[in-house]
């Protein structure tokens, strides 16, 4: 797909706004007492998040109307309810480590980091609250929504770790709520700033839903098939710790026999030898998981960026079409 736009124009309009994002989460949660309850909530927002969902907000919001300038808070909202959400799930996930740094429940302690993370879901409604806008009730309510899903997300997350016989659709029900509701949360929420009509906030939520699951099948792609480290993980870390995935899930779908019992042992083992990653691999590209995989994504993608045509600001539009690609990186 041709765009108007240079990935160098989208690149820095990226930094640009990563700054700009960052700036103005540094003068919130500025008040200093008591500090167990502020401290965490600056630590976590201080690590290295990328921002891509608040970044989302802002180009939404550019795309039906040409500025993001009332679409700051709104942003902020969205990434302060995002950084709560991390901050749970480290805990529950009994996480040590979150952008190279402590957690922070283990900095402080988990009494700590529950409360802090509580605080963040008010202060992420007050940032929608005195957004500059008429429809501020949409505007809750979109962040209220996306709260209430991510937690169907990671409930059902953890039903699926528990399950032994979880199907690809309990997997992509689970990524659409866990992963998939904020980053079209994000979009719809910087469209409701820009005033946005109900067909171009479908259009904004169809491009987030579809756009969040190819990045997350992506992911799980890139763990088994990064073997040169430039996934930021360790090659083959999903099935070493038996996570249940796109690709295995479907495989197992895909299987019979030796292989089929193979992927299965993952499951019941609840992870493989590392050494093991190899023929695991193998079996991926013999069942033809990883075509459909590459396929999916591929679809995904097309179809994300097609459902922004209707957005009237031809050049804002492409600024998130060309963000979308950057984010998936695709080279297939």
């Amino acid at each position: 797909m041709k765009l108007s736009l240079t990935q160098d124009q989208v690149e820095s309009r990226y930094r640009t706004y990563h700054q700009r994002i960052n700036a103005a989460l540094s003068r919130c949660f500025t008040t200093s007492s008591p500090e167990t309850l502020y401290a965490p909530a600056r630590y976590i927002l201080e690590g290295k998040g990328k921002r891509i969902r608040p970044f989302l907000t802002l180009l939404a919001c550019e795309a039906v109307s040409g500025s993001s300038d009332k679409a700051l808070d709104a942003a902020l909202g969205v990434e302060i309810l995002h950084n709560f959400t991390l901050m749970h799930d480290d805990i529950m996930d009994k996480a040590d480590l979150r952008h190279g740094r402590p957690t922070v429940h283990l900095k402080w302690d988990e009494n700590t980091a529950i409360l802090s993370g509580d605080m963040m879901i008010a202060f992420a409604y007050e940032c929608a609250l005195r957004t500059d806008t008429d429809r501020r009730a949409e505007l809750v309510h979109i962040l209220n929504d996306a709260n209430i899903t991510i937690c169907e997300g990671q409930a059902l997350d953890i039903e699926l770790e528990k399950s032994s016989h979880a199907t690809i659709d309990d997997y992509l029900d689970m990524i659409s709520k866990k992963t998939g509701r904020l980053i079209s949360a994000a979009l719809e929420a910087g469209g409701v700033v820009g005033n946005a009509s109900d067909e171009q906030l479908r259009a904004l939520v169809t491009f987030g839903e579809k756009i969040g699951r190819a990045f997350q099948v992506q992911d799980d792609y890139l763990d088994i098939m990064a073997d040169d480290g430039k996934s930021g993980k360790i090659p083959g870390g999903d099935v070493i710790n038996g996570k249940k995935t796109y690709l295995l899930l479907r495989s197992l779908e895909l299987t019979s026999g030796h292989a089929h019992d193979t992927l299965q042992s993952i499951i019941d083992n609840k992870g493989i030898e590392p050494e093991r990653v190899a023929d695991i691999r193998t079996i991926f590209e013999q069942c033809g998981v990883l075509e459909e995989a590459r396929q999916l994504i591929n679809r995904d993608t097309e179809d994300a960026l097609s459902s922004l045509d209707t957005l009237p600001f031809a050049e804002e539009r492409d600024y998130l079409k060309g963000f979308a690609l950057k984010l998936m990186k695709r080279d297939f």
